[in-house]
């Protein structure tokens, strides 16, 4: 079983008051090295994007308006992510959305039980510390100089780094090419990659750790 790394942007805090998604990352993985598999989107919100939001991620009202609604999205989605190990940071936010955005629409709801929380794993290894994306990122000496916005598809990246990191996994050899611009990555969907043979004792480790995981109802 494949892997996704998964994250969201959306135009506040909460489904229920109204927010809806903004952006959608999915990076596909095996035994945690990029398989060159990507689902990206931008959406169109169908309501305004607040300030405070805008400030985040950059999206403004504007410029999502001539995107896909997420019912045009949906199917694809699920269908890139049916059947695999899908790991978030901060799992019940994006999943809120993502759960809102479907079950408005009928369609059929991410299993939280397929779903690994990268927070979740951080809280423990580092109890009573910030354990946002960032924070992992500086303690594990992630680079952070492409991230001057958030933005769901670097993420993800960000996030498979961390990830590696918390289950103390050798990282693999790996460099994201944006080309220039992100969307030559999007649309290429191309990697400059310089792969490490992770060991076998390394892959057990990570295929242990989600058989534990899988095994707790996160919510």
């Amino acid at each position: 079983m494949n892997e996704i790394f998964l994250d969201t942007e959306t135009t506040g805090l909460s489904f229920k008051d109204g927010h809806r998604l903004v952006e959608v990352a999915c990076v596909e993985t095996k035994d945690l090295i990029p398989t060159g598999e990507v689902f990206h989107k931008l959406v169109n919100p169908q309501r305004d994007v607040p300030e405070e939001a805008f400030k985040i991620h950059g999206f403004s009202t504007e410029f999502l308006s001539n995107k896909e609604t997420f019912d045009k999205i949906a199917d694809e989605l699920l269908s890139f992510i049916k059947g695999k190990k899908i790991i978030i940071h901060n799992a019940y936010f994006d999943l809120s959305f993502l759960n809102g955005e479907l079950h408005t629409i009928q369609k059929a709801l991410v299993d939280k039980n397929l779903v690994i929380d990268s927070l979740e794993l951080a809280r423990n290894k580092f109890p009573g510390t910030s354990n946002s994306l960032d924070s992992l990122c500086k303690k594990f000496n992630i680079d952070l100089s492409k991230r001057t916005k958030h933005n769901a598809l670097l993420d993800c990246e960000l996030l498979r780094e961390v990830y590696i990191n918390l289950l103390d996994a050798k990282e693999p050899k790996f460099n994201l090419s944006l080309n220039n611009s992100e969307q030559n990555f999007i649309k290429n969907k191309s990697y400059n990659k310089e792969v490490l043979k992770i060991k076998e004792s390394e892959i057990k480790m990570h295929d242990d750790f989600i058989k534990r995981e899988l095994k707790k109802n996160f919510y």
